[in-house]
């Protein structure tokens, strides 16, 4: 009793040094090291201080209640369970657990089979069912508070805590302790720590209201793009690529490197002869989709949450106003190009919402098994995919292709056999062996860029491309390490086959596509239009951020009100895949030839809705074996991803197996 009563006394100090302990053991599991935890403790203590006052401060809600020890418990359990899941999905990707996440934890049984084996996902069953039932038993076995509570004290007292909280938060970022924009929001995580991050993608998202927001004021900034002059309809409109190169930027601009030749002498080349510059982009090491947004729409990630992606938030609702939404108004087939994961950052569900016609994915690219050492698709299959999107129509096109080869984790061990090129220089081995691995694979994708645009050259309409890299790679690279000083940037160039004359100036990546447009005399699109008028001009950025936030959180003046973009029924490449006929050529082990047109790899067999194992032979025929096929059984090929997800990308072509394989034609293949 006399114990119990003491600790109640300093039960603030006590518990202020448990969630210190525990904040460490939270760190130590999303860095998956105990030394990490502590170097990270010990070289930030303010940041390492400021999250341990905010588990301190989510456990102030404890003296609302008597049953004090038992509620501490839940929400130590509550972070702690935060904790092991962003430990758990750092062993299996590198973006840290986030606001957008949060929806798969309403399936718990989902997220665990997805990053977690079968016995895993057992094991996590089991102990989920042991904490349940050990909280059960200290709700009413557990200690208790004998005094009454003095709700007229402890409700404001508790208040307090909270709004003090608040004001430290603010605190602490005047005095820059702490960031509220996240250029690599894996970075973030490690510099300011995983609760402030998490709550800070959780509840600071979209574009908040600008305090001079109104219908006048859109009309008035709309008045601004009155002197463009009208787009040209002669009728001849060139085709319009981007290309966006996975963390493609040049290394002979890293201080301490030692290249034993230029990796990228071709894109070197069309720099110089060229329209190019320095490309500012919204992030570092990561964040493809960021860029990719930016590029796509003309909007500037600066004025959203931390660390949002867009992909993952307002997109998934709505659609916005980007550039294939403006092209095709004028004719335009608008097609998105990527040797990744249709999957991969929701682009399969999130491209209908910016107005692509079809998407090409690696599931629907019969040479995505021409791979890197660390399994990326090679960008060299993007030129022939391309090449098909200008082909598959009559009309201009637009294709805005992402490549992947670049994309990391480098490996720190050498993998090359006798590399093109060597690197040296680094501090470490390790961080050597990053660079080679990655100087040799831009240099393979700069060998690709030479390759499409030789094809190009010779294209018999007119194309322009432009190509730039979507974020520096993953190397832990500092402002002082680089020549140009600058983290948040890359390089591009406008590649063109019209004899457009050389201008050379350093673009963001939300201004390029305006650029681009109104190059071949194209002034439309609100966005457009306002970077074509207001560049460089007063109040840019200002009215930039009020008119984003009307066309996709506002009242949308600047369309009359209304939302004027509909959702594009996407196709998943460019020709449907389709199943002919069924040959039976085995009936010892019933192997079966299924033709048709356009199989990949990643098509494969579903038979009575079950998958079904599948060896692809060719674009035309696929094999299938070990089961005898019955009349009304149901069988169809599905592209599918090869990803843990193993998601279905194109429709399910089913079709009842009688009507291909009835008792006649069993007959005749016999």
């Amino acid at each position: 009793m006399k114990l119990s009563k003491f600790c109640n006394k300093i039960s603030l100090i006590l518990q202020a040094l448990w969630c210190a302990v525990l904040y460490f053991l939270i760190e130590a599991l999303c860095r998956h090291s105990v030394v990490e935890a502590w170097d990270y403790m010990t070289g930030k203590p303010l940041v390492f201080a400021y999250n341990t006052m905010f588990i301190f401060t989510t456990m102030l809600i404890v003296y609302l209640f008597h049953r004090r020890c038992f509620w501490r418990v839940v929400v130590s359990v509550f972070w702690l369970f935060l904790g092991i899941v962003n430990c758990i999905l750092l062993m299996n990707r590198v973006t840290p657990f986030t606001g957008p996440d949060l929806h798969m934890l309403t399936d718990g049984i989902a997220i665990m089979q997805k990053y977690l084996p079968f016995y895993g996902v057992v094991i996590g069953c089991i102990l989920i069912g042991i904490v349940v039932l050990g909280l059960l038993i200290l709700l009413v076995k557990g200690p208790k508070y004998e005094q009454k509570i003095k709700y007229r004290y402890v409700i404001p007292l508790v208040i307090a805590g909270f709004v003090a909280f608040g004001g430290v938060t603010q605190l602490a970022l005047e005095k820059r302790v702490l960031s509220n924009y996240f250029g690599n929001i894996a970075f973030a995580y490690e510099d300011y720590g995983y609760p402030y991050c998490l709550a800070t993608t959780i509840f600071n998202t979209g574009i908040s209201e600008p305090r001079d927001y109104s219908e006048d004021e859109i009309n008035r900034i709309e008045k601004t793009e009155s002197n463009l002059p009208k787009t040209k309809e002669d009728g001849k409109r060139p085709n319009i690529l981007f290309l966006q190169l996975e963390s493609f930027f040049d290394p002979t601009l890293v201080n301490y490197l030692d290249i034993s030749e230029d990796p990228i002498p071709n894109f070197r080349k069309l720099m110089k002869e060229y329209s190019s510059g320095y490309y500012k982009v919204p992030s570092v090491g990561a964040g493809t989709a960021n860029t990719e947004f930016e590029t796509i729409t003309g909007m500037s990630l600066h004025y959203f949450g931390p660390g949002e992606y867009p992909y993952k938030s307002i997109l998934k609702e709505t659609t916005c106003e980007s550039v294939p939404y403006v092209l095709k108004n004028l004719g335009y087939s608008t097609h998105a190009v990527h040797n990744n994961e249709a999957n991969f950052y929701g682009r399969r569900s999130v491209f209908p919402n910016l107005g692509f016609d079809t998407f090409t994915s690696e599931e629907y690219m019969a040479d995505e098994n021409l791979q890197n050492p660390l399994g990326w698709v090679k960008d060299s299959v993007l030129t022939d995919e391309i090449i098909k999107c200008l082909d598959s129509t009559d009309s201009p096109d637009y294709v805005y292709t992402i490549s992947v080869q670049g994309h990391g984790d480098y490996p720190s061990e050498p993998i090359l056999d006798n590399p093109s090129i060597t690197v040296s220089g680094s501090p470490t081995d390790e961080l050597n062996c990053k660079w080679e691995y990655y100087v040799n694979q831009i240099h393979e994708m700069d060998q690709f860029v030479k390759e499409l645009t030789d094809a190009l050259a010779d294209y018999p309409e007119d194309v322009i491309l432009v190509m730039y890299g979507d974020h520096l790679p993953t190397m832990g690279l500092t402002v002082e390490d680089l020549k140009n000083k600058y983290l948040f940037q890359t390089e591009y160039v406008i590649w063109d086959n019209m004899g457009l004359t050389k201008k050379d100036e350093n673009l963001a990546s939300y201004q390029i596509a305006a650029e681009v447009l109104d190059r071949v005399g194209i002034h439309e699109g609100t966005i457009m239009k306002y970077h074509q008028a207001r560049r460089n001009t007063k109040n840019y950025q200002v009215d930039l951020e009020t008119l984003q936030y009307d066309v996709l959180y506002g009242q949308r003046y600047a369309y009359g009100g209304e939302n004027p973009f509909e959702r594009t029924k996407m196709r998943m490449g460019l020709y449907d895949v389709t199943l002919d006929s069924i040959r039976l050529v085995s009936d010892t082990d019933w192997t079966y030839y299924i033709q048709g047109t356009n199989f990949t790899p990643s098509s494969q067999v579903k038979l009575n809705g079950e998958w079904y194992d599948t060896a692809y032979v060719s674009p035309n025929m696929l094999v299938i074996s070990g089961t005898e096929l019955s009349d009304f059984d149901r069988l169809a090929v599905v592209q599918r991803s090869n990803s843990s997800t193993r998601k279905a990308l194109s429709k399910s072509f089913d079709r009842a197996v009688y009507a291909l394989y009835d008792s006649q034609w069993k007959v005749n293949s016999r």
